[in-house]
């Protein structure tokens, strides 16, 4: 039942600045997703270089994981990206994944996609 699921779900990834995951996850939630996962991670991207007193400066990041029905993963993407802007430069990004296998959600295995 589980290969049955797999094919009907993205993995969402968005990576923004760190204080913005709550709204982020809001913003998911908004559009149709049940949730994600929050993980910190550090910038190195063109919009992040920098140094103070000669320390390399690498600001803090969060990556937000979340899974998608396809029917959703636009609305869910679009409605991110306003809401964190992404579309302005150095704020951040979202990209989608395909999903082959999931497990972890009964809930939703009942579901007819």
């Amino acid at each position: 039942m589980i290969d049955k699921v797999g094919d009907h779900f993205k993995l969402i990834i968005i990576i923004v600045k760190k204080g913005l995951a709550r709204d982020v996850i809001k913003a998911c939630k908004e559009a149709g997703a049940e949730g994600g996962t929050v993980i910190g991670g550090k910038g190195v991207g063109t919009h992040e270089t920098g140094s103070i007193f000669g320390v390399k400066i690498e600001p803090e990041k969060n990556i937000i994981l979340c899974l998608a029905q396809n029917s959703i993963v636009q609305d869910v993407l679009d409605h991110v990206s306003n809401t964190a802007e992404l579309n302005k430069p150095g704020t951040g990004v979202g990209f989608v994944i395909n999903s082959r296998s999931v497990t972890g959600i009964a809930h939703l295995l009942e579901k007819d996609f």
